[in-house]
C-alpha cells in the first residue's frame, strides 16, 4: 500500500467512528434516562414523567437507528481497508466483537420492540423490564468495544506466533486489566454527561419559548442535578485514564504534555504552539515545577519524558493530541462550573429570571460531544504509529493492495451517504423538539396513533385539540 493510501484509509476509518460515536454518546445515556423516567413514573404516579417519557422515547428510536446505521460501515473496513489487522489480530478481536453480539446486539433487538410498541400491550412491570434491558444492552456493547479498544492500547494475554498473528493466552487478563476498569467508565459516564446536557439544554430551551413549563423546569433540574455528580465522577475517572497513559504509553503523554526535554521534577504546560519541525513550542503559558510532576506521578521530584526521548519512528502527531486533550479538558470545566452554577440558580429560583443562564444551558448541548471526539482523538491519534500499541504498525495493519483512487471513491462515497443520513437525522430530531412534549401519556389513552410511534405531534389525528401541558387545565 502507498502512503497516500494508507493516510486515506486512516482518514476514512477516523471519518465514519467520529461520526459513529456521537449517537452512541447520546444513546447509550438516552437509555439510562427513559428507564428512569419510568421507574420514576411507576413509583410517583406524576404524569410528568410519562410525558417526558413519551418525548424522548422518539428521539431515543431515531438516534438509535442512525447509530446502527452509521457503525455497520466501520466492520466493513475491518475487512477492505485493515485485512492485515484483521488476519493477525482476529482470535482475539473475532470473539470479542462476537460477545457484544450475542449479549448487547441480542438484549437490544430482543427488547427494543417492546420499547417501541408494547407500552400499552404489556404489563407496566415489564415494560420497565424492558427500558433497564435495553440500557443494559447500549452498556455491554460499551463494555466489548472498550474491551477491544483496551486491548488495542494496552495488549495483555497474548503469544505472538511466527506468522505474526496474535493468540490469546489469558482471556481474563484481556477482559479484566485495569485499564480496561478505567476506560469504560470514563466513557459510559462521557454518554451519561453528554445526555444530560442535552436534557438540561431542550428545558432551557422550553423556558426561553415559554413553552412546557412544567416539563422544561423538570428537565433542567434533573439534566444539571445529574451532571453536577457526574461531572466531577468524570474529571476523576479521566484522572485515572492519565495515570495508565503515563506508565504504558509515554510517547501519547509526552505528545499530550507537549515536553520536548525530559525533566525532574517538571512544569505543567497549559497552552502552547508545538513546532515539530523545530521541535520546540511557541507562545507557552505554563505552571512552574513541580506541577507537572505532582500531576503524573503525585510526586515532588517525578521524572516527566520528554517528546525528543522518543524514537521519530515511534512519536505521535503532536499538535492533534496536544490540542485535543486541552478542548476535552476544557469542555469538562465548563460542563461542570454549569451544572454547578445551574443548579446554584435553580436552588434559590432565579433560574427562570436569568434568561443569559437559560440560553448558557441551551447552549451548552454540543459540549458533551465535543469533550467524547476530543477525548478519542486524543486516544487514538496519541496511539500512533501503532494500531496495537507497541506490536503493529498501523502501516503494516493496512490491506497491502489497496490504491489511492480506490480509497478515495470510497471514501467520497461514505462522505456523501453519512452527510445525507445525518442531514435527515438531523431535521427529524429538530422537528420533534420544536414539536415540543406530547400532550397526554401514551399509555393513558393519548390522541397518539400507536401504528406511528416516531410520529411528530400534530401529525396524528386529534392531537391538534389536545390540552397543552403546563397549563391550568392540567
Amino acid at each position: 500500500m502507498d502512503i497516500s493510501a494508507l493516510m486515506l484509509s486512516r482518514i476514512q476509518f477516523a471519518f465514519t467512528v467520529s461520526f459513529h460515536i456521537i449517537f452512541p454518546a447520546f444513546t447509550v445515556g438516552l437509555a439510562a434516562w427513559l428507564a428512569f423516567l419510568q421507574a420514576r413514573a411507576m413509583i410517583s404516579g406524576e404524569p410528568v414523567y410519562d410525558r417526558l417519557f413519551d418525548f424522548w422515547l422518539k428521539i431515543f428510536a431515531v438516534a438509535f437507528g442512525l447509530g446502527v446505521v452509521s457503525g455497520i460501515v466501520m466492520a466493513f473496513q475491518f475487512g477492505t481497508n485493515w485485512s492485515e489487522l484483521a488476519r493477525r489480530t482476529g482470535p482475539i478481536q473475532g470473539p470479542l466483537l462476537g460477545y457484544e453480539s450475542f449479549t448487547a446486539f441480542a438484549l437490544e433487538a430482543s427488547f427494543f420492540g417492546v420499547l417501541m410498541f408494547g407500552r400499552r400491550r404489556v404489563p407496566r412491570w415489564f415494560y420497565l423490564f424492558a427500558c433497564l434491558m435495553v440500557c443494559l444492552g447500549t452498556s455491554l456493547s460499551s463494555f466489548w468495544i472498550l474491551v477491544n479498544n483496551s486491548w488495542m492500547q494496552y495488549p495483555t494475554g497474548f503469544a505472538l506466533r511466527p506468522d505474526g498473528v496474535f493468540v490469546p493466552t489469558d482471556w481474563w487478563a484481556i477482559l479484566f486489566n485495569g485499564v480496561v476498569w478505567v476506560r469504560f467508565p470514563h466513557m459510559v459516564l462521557a454518554a451519561y454527561v453528554t445526555t444530560s446536557f442535552c436534557v438540561a439544554a431542550t428545558g432551557a430551551w422550553s423556558m426561553l419559548r415559554g413553552r412546557d413549563r412544567v416539563e422544561a423546569r423538570a428537565m433542567v433540574r434533573m439534566g444539571l442535578g445529574l451532571a453536577a455528580v457526574l461531572v466531577p465522577l468524570q474529571l476523576f475517572f479521566g484522572h485515572l485514564t492519565g495515570d495508565y497513559v503515563v506508565r504504558h504509553q509515554p510517547s501519547k503523554i509526552a505528545a499530550i504534555e507537549g515536553h520536548w526535554e525530559s525533566r525532574a521534577p517538571a512544569g505543567e504546560i497549559l497552552f502552547a504552539w508545538p513546532d515539530e519541525a523545530q521541535e520546540t513550542n511557541h507562545f507557552v503559558i505554563a505552571l512552574p515545577a513541580p506541577a507537572g510532576s505532582l500531576i503524573d506521578d503525585g510526586t515532588l521530584t517525578g521524572k516527566v519524558i520528554g517528546i525528543k526521548d522518543i524514537p521519530k519512528a515511534d512519536r505521535p502527531p503532536v499538535l492533534i493530541p496536544f490540542f485535543a486533550f486541552r478542548i476535552m479538558v476544557g469542555c469538562g470545566l465548563l460542563m461542570l462550573a454549569l451544572a454547578w452554577g445551574g443548579m446554584a440558580f435553580y436552588a434559590t429560583g432565579r433560574l427562570e429570571r436569568a434568561r443569559w443562564l437559560q440560553w448558557a444551558i441551551f447552549l451548552s448541548f454540543p459540549l458533551g460531544f465535543v469533550a467524547t471526539l476530543t477525548g478519542w482523538f486524543t486516544a487514538e491519534v496519541g496511539r500512533q504509529p501503532w494500531t496495537v500499541y507497541g506490536q503493529l504498525r498501523t502501516a503494516d495493519a493496512a490491506t497491502p493492495f489497496l490504491t489511492s483512487p480506490q480509497v478515495a471513491t470510497s471514501l467520497a462515497v461514505f462522505g456523501a451517504v453519512y452527510a445525507l443520513i445525518f442531514a435527515a437525522g438531523t431535521v427529524y430530531i429538530y422537528r420533534m423538539l420544536r414539536a415540543g412534549i406530547l400532550p397526554t401519556p401514551a399509555h393513558a389513552g393519548s390522541a397518539a396513533n400507536p401504528k406511528r410511534p416516531l410520529a411528530v405531534p400534530g401529525d396524528s389525528p386529534g392531537t391538534p385539540g389536545a390540552t397543552p401541558t403546563g397549563t391550568p387545565a392540567e
